[in-house]
């Protein structure tokens, strides 16, 4: 067995940092320090949940790990190089890391990046599995390089159910441990030096933040459409949307079917097939923030 690497891990989550932690050790190497990206860019502000995901982050950390929430790419380097890592992990980090950064430890970056790349490369992976209706996903390791997504991958496997009432904790339950198992496997290719096989670039497929116009369902799409935009919102855990206007009324819709169920159903735009509207409440229209109407 070679000997142990140092390993910084930026990440998103307890259950992230977790599972990355466990691979590590699994495989006899060292974590060093845990790095939380509280912001979508550098130089940008907090996510709104960053103080409750740095408290339960808190509550998973190792005794005497560090903990580091960067604000920028000019300290994160710092900090990387004071740690002097041999690899760096990354999984759920939506900055993209310049040469200068990627060059700091000294086997590399690896990212763990919830699709089977080189299908839906980019900061939203999953949420265009669900939006698009996909039955499963999978989970791909790769090195990382200076563009998003397109390194060499080191392992990857597909098969990982999406529910249709998917919640981050069932989609963890069913994918943490196979993040586990291929990076087990990636650090002992990283560890023995091998580079990983190339993307096909010409099957590669881009999964972008939502744009603002998805958080309005329009009855003219499909029901299949707008039953998958609902849950593609629920999995995000949008407060207010997405929101539809029902007869003169605006509602957030929160939960549909299908199916036949309990509810109302609405006419949508393929040949009037219906959608069960079985869990909504009071919305706003496009453009008004919530409580407008107080």
């Amino acid at each position: 067995m070679s000997a142990p690497l140092r390993i910084g891990v930026i990440s998103s989550g307890p259950a992230e940092f977790s599972t990355v932690h466990a691979a590590c050790t699994d495989a006899g190497h060292l974590p060093v320090a845990y790095f939380y990206g509280r912001s979508l860019r550098s130089g940008g502000r907090n996510l709104p949940d960053a103080g409750e995901a740095t408290a339960s982050i808190l509550d998973a950390v190792p005794p005497g790990m560090d903990l580091l929430l960067p604000g920028s790419m000019d300290g994160l380097a710092l900090a990387l190089k004071s740690h002097r890592p041999d690899l760096l992990i990354v999984f759920g980090f939506a900055w993209k890391l310049p040469p200068p950064v990627l060059a700091v430890p000294r086997l590399g970056v690896l990212n763990i990046h919830v699709s089977m790349l080189p299908k839906y490369r980019g900061p939203a992976p999953l949420l265009w599995a669900i939006r698009n209706g996909d039955p499963s996903s999978g989970v791909t390791v790769h090195r990382m390089d200076s563009e998003f997504d397109t390194g060499n991958i080191l392992a990857q496997q597909d098969g990982i159910g999406l529910a249709d009432d998917i919640s981050w904790a069932t989609y963890c339950a069913e994918a943490m441990p196979v993040v586990r198992d291929l990076l087990r496997r990636s650090l002992d290719r990283a560890a023995a030096g091998h580079t990983g096989e190339p993307q096909d670039h010409s099957k590669a497929s881009y999964a972008g933040f939502m744009e603002a116009a998805f958080s309005v369902i329009r009855w003219s799409d499909s029901a299949d459409t707008i039953h998958n935009q609902v849950r593609t919102h629920r999995f995000m855990r949008s407060p207010d949307r997405p929101v539809a206007k029902v007869g003169d009324t605006w509602l957030h819709i929160i939960r549909t079917s299908l199916e036949p169920a309990d509810g109302f159903s609405v006419a949508c735009g393929d040949d009037g097939r219906p959608l069960w509207i079985t869990e909504s409440a009071a919305g706003q229209p496009p453009g008004e923030p919530p409580g407008a109407d107080a």
